[in-house]
């Protein structure tokens, strides 16, 4: 084992150790605080004036706890139980979180988003004993930014190296818009090593993806302006807010991408080479397709459910794979757009809790 990887493994057992302290800690103080509770109760029951007293006085000084006080003790509980880290995997820096112990998900970000994008999802899958491992893929957010090696086959070699490296030998995907394509690459390569997959909103290349040409103003006419080698770098740069917003309110519920998390994102692709880097999947489409219909001659068997919004590419995402795989279930979701994780978070999370129970 190299240097590299007992540091990372020091890292991964710091990261267990924290959560098995946090969680004593938090029973901890559940006991303190339920013998503190009985106690009262006891004495005022054997002191019922004084309860009478202490009851008024407490309202009179506004000292009732607000609704959902305790929900969000719990919630702020969920909200730190993960960890960043990076790691050379391919050729590449890839930056990832971590968190939760028990069946592990990967889960795959689309365009033009990051891990950031499932911070919603993660929390409530950690508390429900899952392992969460969602990793900004190649080129996008905190992950190496590279001249080559956007294809999904080589994207999917990232990710297989990143969880080998963590040490999983079977894994089961959610993976939204290019995501999508990224895990059906490393389903057609690794076939055993996946359990099931969920796949968002997204249509596969060689199988859809160029027949769902639409170029309206709130079709895909993107996919083929991306496509064209450096010009949109040059027109976009210093207005990437201004361009990747257009996209954001590509949703059903425009408020589900808040400014603060648009900011988020942008600060990402505003980065040298970022865009560049996302436009560099669309460039690949076409060697996407060739390798697909390769990957395609021979059907997978694992269980894949997709979901899509309504109000963006409808069914097309179940259609799509069910010409690759023969155990496809399809769920489109009324008054929702493209960004399901976001618009509907809640929803998806039921759907990835009872799908991989």
């Amino acid at each position: 084992m190299a240097i590299g990887d007992d540091v990372e493994m020091e890292s991964r057992c710091e990261h267990e150790l924290q959560f098995e302290n946090r969680n004593s800690q938090h029973l901890h103080k559940c006991v303190i605080n339920r013998l503190q509770r009985l106690i009262l109760i006891d004495y005022l029951y054997h002191n019922s004036f004084l309860a009478l007293i202490l009851c008024c006085s407490v309202v009179s000084l506004g000292f009732i706890l607000p609704a959902g006080a305790q929900n969000n003790i719990d919630n702020s509980e969920k909200k730190i139980n993960y960890t960043h880290y990076k790691t050379q995997v391919n050729g590449i820096l890839m930056h990832y979180v971590i968190g939760g112990k028990g069946d592990p998900i990967v889960l795959l970000h689309g365009w033009p988003q990051t891990w950031y994008e499932w911070r919603n999802v993660i929390p409530e899958l950690i508390a429900n004993n899952y392992t969460i491992i969602a990793p900004d893929m190649r080129g996008l957010g905190d992950s190496e930014k590279t001249q080559t090696g956007y294809d999904t086959k080589n994207l999917a070699e990232d990710i297989y190296q990143l969880i080998e490296k963590l040490g999983y030998s079977k894994i089961n995907f959610v993976a939204h818009d290019w995501g999508g394509p990224v895990a059906y690459s490393y389903a057609a390569e690794h076939p055993e090593d996946v359990g099931k997959m969920i796949i968002l909103d997204t249509l596969l290349p060689g199988f859809g993806l160029e027949e769902a040409g639409d170029f309206s103003p709130n079709g895909i006419w993107h996919f083929s302006f991306h496509a064209v080698r450096d010009l949109p770098e040059k027109l976009i740069e210093g207005k990437e807010d201004l361009y990747l917003n257009w996209f954001y309110d590509w949703t059903y519920n425009q408020s589900a991408i808040t400014p603060e998390d648009r900011e988020v994102y942008i600060k990402q692709y505003s980065k040298p080479g970022a865009m560049r880097a996302g436009f560099e999947y669309y460039r690949a489409i076409f060697e996407d397709a060739e390798q697909n219909k390769e990957y395609g001659k021979e059907k997978l068997q694992i269980p894949i459910l997709t979901i899509s919004g309504e109000a963006a590419i409808g069914n097309s995402t179940t259609t799509s794979f069910q010409k690759v795989a023969t155990n496809v279930t399809g769920i489109t979701l009324p008054n929702t757009g493209h960004f399901i994780p976001e618009e509907r978070p809640n929803l998806l999370i039921k759907q990835i809790i009872d799908f991989f129970k």
